[in-house]
């Protein structure tokens, strides 16, 4: 079991077993009522972390700097995956917090991680609602946000992946994730659907293999043209690319990534 290194007390939490299926079927007993909580160490899982870098004994800062001066939170992990050691988990905290504030986010950060990834299949599926996780797993009902739409403030509009960008990182689009990934079949994916890039600009060998999947061009009229979106540092996919170099080296002579 952990334990808090300032004040040495045991890292442990109550929850309900009812309502968590990720605690280990060992750790229930047959003895305590559905309706009382339980005291299990607080290694069954991310889901049950504490406030971020705070210990819930001690209210001490447990977390720790790099040579760099960078925050980090170093431990040890038991769970399904096994026991890891020298774990930094600050940046999942972060994750978890962040979505536990805006589960209606959880659908679109899903997405850059399949960006990320070069999952064209898991891109495709996200987009056109026809992924297999279920709704619950990305915050229920369908993503809406706060936003403006024909100059009226305070209106719900819906979240779309394909320009979402991520406020905890850097206000990265997919394309900025996929480009800084050299996943160039994402890239070309994401201009198909989500600029105005032109149709003769895309090689037959995409279009085929667009068309094999089903992938299909909406009306991009009104829409925001993704290779506009500028992250927190004023960079747009082209300047990423020509940042990186490499594979990119071709797509900016022919300017593909530039609107």
């Amino acid at each position: 079991m952990d334990h808090c290194k300032t004040c040495r007390k045991p890292l442990i939490i109550d929850i309900d077993p009812e309502e968590n299926d990720e605690l280990d079927v060992a750790s229930r007993s047959e003895t305590i009522p559905p309706t009382r909580s339980i005291t299990v160490p607080d290694d069954v899982g991310l889901n049950y972390a504490y406030n971020l870098t705070i210990c819930p004994n001690c209210a001490q800062d447990i977390s720790s700097h790099t040579a760099a001066s960078l925050e980090q939170i170093i431990c040890s992990i038991n769970n399904e995956g096994g026991l890891q050691h020298e774990v930094d988990i600050l940046p999942l905290l972060k994750e978890e917090s962040y979505l536990k504030a805006f589960p209606e986010e959880r659908k679109s950060r899903a997405f850059l991680e399949f960006c990320a990834e070069g999952d064209i299949g898991a891109i495709l599926d996200l987009v056109n609602g026809d992924s297999d996780v279920s709704d619950d797993e990305y915050g229920g009902e369908e993503e809406m946000q706060v936003g403006e739409t024909n100059g009226q403030e305070g209106i719900l509009t819906r979240i779309d992946p394909l320009r979402y960008q991520d406020p905890t990182n850097n206000m990265t689009s997919g394309l900025h994730v996929a480009i800084s990934n050299n996943q160039e079949e994402t890239v070309w994916l994401l201009l198909l659907l989500a600029s105005t890039l032109e149709p003769n600009m895309f090689p037959p060998d995409v279009q085929q293999a667009a068309e094999t999947l089903g992938a299909k061009r909406e009306d991009q009229r009104n829409m925001v043209d993704i290779r506009t979106l500028r992250n927190s540092d004023g960079r747009t996919g082209n300047d990423l690319a020509a940042e990186i170099g490499g594979v990119w080296n071709n797509w900016i002579e022919k300017q593909r990534l530039r609107p």
